[in-house]
């Protein structure tokens, strides 16, 4: 159960949230962040490692995190469509590839999505925690049918 609604991109103070019965499905999952903000990576690595997912990479440009997904095997990815002046779509192709599932993060609403992956899932920013957990499920369940 989470004690609060937390925003993560908007600038308001963030509590903590608790582990509940709807996130177990996430529990264990090893999880690639690719956020060039340092703030939000921090809260999301905190808040996500919080519900029982397990951070296996956070990376802060396109180079690294082609480099964790040559390298680690992730469960599911968090992917800010915005990496500095660079488009996150060659990770996103990488992990196609791989099928490993993603959701794409953005302040710019679906319109900023790479032209590939315009029926990906989105969160818009500044987003709550619980969006984050549901479009993570949403895709993994996506993925496997």
């Amino acid at each position: 159960m989470c004690s609060s609604q937390n925003s993560i991109g908007g600038g308001e103070a963030r509590t903590s949230v608790e582990p509940d019965g709807a996130a177990n499905s996430l529990v264990g999952l090893r999880i690639l962040i690719v956020e060039d903000n340092p703030f939000i990576a921090l809260a999301l690595e905190e808040m996500l490692g919080e519900q029982g997912l397990v951070i296996g990479g956070v990376a802060n440009s396109i180079e690294r995190a082609l480099r964790f997904v040559r390298s680690t095997h992730f469960d599911v990815a968090l992917l800010d469509v915005n990496i500095g002046e660079r488009k996150i779509d060659p990770v996103a192709e990488a992990l196609t590839t791989l099928k490993t599932p993603f959701v794409f993060t953005t302040g710019c609403g679906r319109a900023g999505l790479p032209e590939a992956f315009l029926d990906c899932p989105v969160v818009e920013k500044p987003f709550y925690i619980e969006e984050i957990l549901q479009s993570l499920r949403d895709a993994r369940e996506h993925a496997r049918s």
